[in-house]
């Protein structure tokens, strides 16, 4: 007689053991036909999973995002069996979850096509239509491979080979004859699935992420749980590519990308000038706030990333080179050490803490060619980093004052909307679990302190210590994880810092990791997107054109640009021999938020004519006010 226990703390008794779908149904009939998966205990189950003790049972649907997830890895698993109804002989590899969607791997010597993407779709809808029932198996290690490699599923078979021989295997069947390996849960039938699904594109992918292996076709889904979320979702979808800062960055001549040095940027006179007014405005914050710069070599010997720890947990993604000595170096995937480094010159008393160091450092990290997204996934990028050295009494206090900072500098930027992840000890760490606890319980504590929103992510933490991740959410409802902030009771000591406390004995100082943009070039990619290449004008590359109507005003418009670049603005002289009209297009299409506009009469008046990017309308303005009036608008916000 299980005796089931729900959120709300209620208990319903049952006579014998039961379903998800008979303890829906005893909680209201509408749940049951909402229902789509349950959790037991806090692990996931089908619906027809059978309870027979006493637990805690929560119902999930489409309302839950393990509804939702439910949904999306059903829709996977129909896209499957879909294509290889439609093109038998195909081979399915793997086919996981994505944020807003799912994709599945398929091993198939013809390309696909939009065409047979439209059929792919049609038979899926088809067998949900059928609302073909969902059956759950637990299989023997030895018939499983047997049975796929009988088949002809290699690849299935491959993967079977590879978990551990301990591991449960579970087959779930879609009907009388398609079946794949998974762990689950998954819905009791195809029909609960719903219509609200499109896919989206093909794409291709090494077998286990491995250039060295064969090419598969990837093709990617959406799904959702009404046709409106589909549709509000494709809409993103279609303003996102139009914001693309790959096709911005090109109209915009900020930057490009070379085979001859993939993930690395080639920034253009206008890409790199937005990169410094980012860092000099960061400066300033910085210099206002108390952190004081250093800069650290970008090659370091091995025998320091073996102290710190990088050369265990993180050697994999870091580049080496062995010099004719034999001596072995790495370029730094991290600021942290060499920051320590500079720590440790000279003797560090408990008055010199907090101890703010900031660095502006290039960091080289190995990510796989197939991950390499523009500005937003790259191997080459410059870290905001910096490290604040403090006692344990601090760490709260400081971690306040660096989240006011970060939230600070991202309205500056247009972002308001922030959330905080807090992240704890990952699987994989440096450490005893005695300092883990000390850590973990002064970061929690500064979260909380903020009064904002925030999130737990289990085991997300960096393998030194916890930390908090801020996330923003962009013009179009993107969420973007930027600024970090880590407690670390690890590093230093490892690289023997020490400061000479009150009562003249030394002691270890707590190390606070910083990054408030975490990568620039990734930061910069999504200003792009976030504002169509339309940056506010206190941090536009180019800020002002001058355009002069004919060679007779050409001396005039020099001279305004002259005087727009003595009162700290940017600016140049359009002298090219084309039409007024070409002008004005090329540099609304490179998003130059003003264009000033010289001839006779601006001559005689000593006054621009201003034109607005994504305005028609013109305004005329004398010389000395527009240089007051846009010089006011040339600072952050908040300074």
């Amino acid at each position: 007689m299980p005796i089931i226990t729900l959120p709300d703390g209620k208990n319903i008794e049952f006579p014998k053991e039961v379903t998800g779908l008979d303890i829906a149904e005893k909680i209201s009939k509408s749940l049951l036909k909402q229902a789509l998966i349950m959790s037991v205990d806090g692990e996931l189950k089908d619906l027809y999973f059978s309870v027979k003790k006493d637990c805690s049972v929560k119902i999930f649907t489409a309302k839950d995002s393990e509804g939702l997830e439910v949904i999306r890895h059903d829709t996977a698993h129909i896209m499957a069996m879909a294509v290889q109804e439609l093109y038998p002989g195909t081979q399915v590899t793997i086919g996981p979850v994505i944020e807003n969607g799912f994709y599945y791997d398929f091993a198939r010597k013809e390309p696909f096509t939009e065409d047979d993407l439209d059929k792919i779709e049609k038979k899926m809808s088809e067998i949900i239509d059928k609302d073909v029932k969902t059956r759950r198996e637990v299989w023997k290690r030895d018939k499983a491979i047997s049975h796929f490699k009988k088949i002809g599923e290699n690849y299935k078979a491959e993967i079977i080979e590879s978990i551990p021989e301990s591991e449960e295997l579970t087959v779930y069947h879609h009907g009388d004859t398609w079946h794949d390996l998974c762990r689950g849960p998954h819905l009791v039938s195809s029909g609960k699935i719903g219509k609200a699904f499109k896919l989206t594109k093909v794409a291709g992918a090494y077998w286990r992420g491995d250039s060295k292996n064969e090419m598969l076709q990837r093709i990617y889904g959406t799904s959702w749980a009404s046709q409106k979320d589909l549709d509000n979702y494709l809409k993103r979808i279609e303003e996102a590519e139009k914001r693309d800062h790959r096709k911005l960055g090109k109209e915009m001549d900020l930057f490009h990308f070379r085979e001859e040095s993939p993930g690395s940027v080639f920034w253009h006179e206008k890409g790199w000038a937005l990169f410094q007014k980012l860092i000099n405005y960061m400066k300033m914050k910085q210099d206002i706030a108390g952190y004081k710069e250093i800069n650290t070599p970008e090659v370091l010997d091995r025998s320091l990333w073996e102290k710190s720890g990088h050369w265990e947990k993180f050697g994999a993604n870091m580049y080496t080179s062995t010099t004719p000595d034999e001596k072995i170096f790495a370029i730094k995937p991290m600021n942290c050490p060499g920051c320590v480094e500079v720590f440790n010159q000279g003797l560090k008393s408990y008055k010199d803490l907090p101890l703010k160091m900031s660095e502006f450092g290039k960091v080289h990290r190995y990510e796989p060619s197939g991950a390499l997204h523009g500005l937003l996934r790259v191997r080459a990028f410059t870290q905001d980093d910096a490290h604040i050295f403090c006692t344990e009494d601090q760490i709260t206090k400081e971690c306040l004052i660096v989240t006011n900072l970060i939230l600070e500098i991202y309205k500056d930027l247009g972002f308001e909307d922030v959330i905080l992840k807090y992240s704890d000890r990952p699987e994989l760490r440096v450490g005893d679990d005695s300092v883990w606890d000390k850590a973990e319980a002064a970061l929690l504590e500064a979260v909380k302190a903020t009064k904002l929103e925030y999130t737990i992510n289990k085991g997300e933490g960096a393998f030194y210590g916890p930390k908090i991740e801020f996330v923003l959410r962009d013009a179009i409802g993107r969420d973007w994880q930027c600024g970090t902030l880590q407690v670390d009771f690890n590093l230093p000591g490892r690289l023997g810092a020490s400061y000479v406390d009150k009562d003249g004995t030394k002691k270890v100082p707590v190390m606070l990791h910083r990054a408030l943009f975490g990568s620039l070039e990734r930061f910069i990619g999504i200003l792009i997107e976030n504002y169509s290449g339309k940056f506010p004008f206190w941090i536009s590359p180019l800020q002002t054109v001058v355009i002069p109507i004919s060679e007779d005003f050409e001396e005039y418009a020099s001279k305004v640009s002259k005087k727009i670049k003595e009162a700290g603005m940017s600016s140049l002289v359009d002298l090219k021999n084309h039409n007024l009209n070409y002008k004005i297009r090329e540099h609304s299409l490179a998003k130059v938020p003003i264009l000033l506009i010289c001839g006779k009469k601006e001559v005689d008046s000593n006054s621009v004519t201003i034109r607005r990017l994504d305005s028609n309308k013109q305004e005329n303005m004398e010389l000395n006010k527009f240089l007051k009036t846009f010089s006011a608008l040339n600072k952050a916000p908040s300074i």
